[in-house]
């Protein structure tokens, strides 16, 4: 049996972490009807109607944006002492279009960790970023074992796709190669690579089994691509390696190149993906990929 005292010290433990948490769940329910209230139902392809008196969308339209359940946002939005999953947080900013800004302060709120590849990352140092300009005109980025692209040069931007289109939270090889119609018809051995990609991701994730950001990956993976399941469900396995790669360039044509990741951090951590070409024309090609790159940035 604990004493009165002990009892009274637990006390004053709980009542202001309770009092913390009361209040970030009101200021999270105001900031999501906030957010709610500025969206028009044109903005995310809804109809508007004759009868609308609430400004922006209704609870039932983020929920419906969100797949979660009317009654549950609801709840949200009344501050109830409700848990809220990651995966539903990421949902919700999709829904409510959070910029990075909105998005980072909707996971403090919730007292949560944003499991999508942030747009500045503590490992992309200015030194980093200089250097994937000097491997110019080579195409390079800096990937994490997840596959997230935490940073790339001009041509790489152009290589498989125009990547800086891409929002930063889907700038993910894994995610692009089985979802984006120009990020897979660039690919020449597509299916190939795919199992390749997803035996690495697989030997990757067993270190990160519980991490949100890895389950919701694999969930939106498994959600978006019939493609990924059946890969996935073969359970291959195979470790990172140098290998000859060929793409299919909407703007230069065919390129091979030989793939090499220089590691950046512990084993299977942070890596630079670098592609050389692996013949004349491709070094040609490349060449001009590149002054196509600079011309769209403005640079010479």
């Amino acid at each position: 049996m604990t004493s009165m005292a002990e009892d009274t010290a637990v006390r004053a433990v709980q009542e202001p972490r309770t009092r913390e948490d009361e209040i970030r769940r009101h200021e999270l329910a105001a900031f999501l009807r906030s957010r709610r209230e500025r969206i028009t139902p044109e903005q995310v392809g809804l109809p508007r109607g004759r009868r609308r008196r609430t400004p922006g969308l209704r609870r039932e339209e983020v929920a419906q944006l969100s797949a979660v359940g009317v009654t549950w946002y609801t709840w949200l939005e009344q501050a109830r002492d409700i848990q809220v999953s990651v995966q539903v947080l990421d949902a919700l900013a999709r829904a409510l279009l959070l910029d990075p800004s909105e998005r980072a302060h909707l996971f403090r709120l919730a007292a949560a960790v944003d499991p999508t590849p942030a747009t500045s990352c503590p490992s992309v140092t200015p030194a980093l970023r200089a250097l994937l300009e000097q491997i110019e005109p080579y195409p390079a980025c800096l990937q994490n074992s997840r596959y997230d692209i935490l940073a790339h040069n001009r041509t790489y931007g152009l290589l498989l796709c125009e990547l800086d289109a891409v929002p930063p939270e889907d700038r993910n090889c894994m995610l692009l190669s089985f979802t984006n119609d120009a990020w897979r018809s660039s690919i020449v051995h597509l299916e190939q690579t795919q199992r390749l990609m997803a035996a690495r991701f697989r030997a990757a994730m067993a270190g990160h089994l519980a991490e949100p950001a890895w389950k919701m990956l694999l969930k939106r993976l498994r959600d978006q691509s019939p493609e990924f399941c059946e890969t996935w469900d073969r359970h291959e396995v195979v470790a990172h390696r140098t290998k000859r790669k060929e793409f299919r360039n909407r703007y230069v044509g065919r390129l091979a190149v030989d793939h090499t990741d220089l590691w950046i951090g512990p084993h299977n951590g942070p890596r630079m993906v670098t592609y050389v070409p692996a013949d004349e024309e491709s070094r040609e090609r490349m060449e001009r990929l590149h002054a196509l790159a600079l011309e769209r940035a403005g640079g010479g």
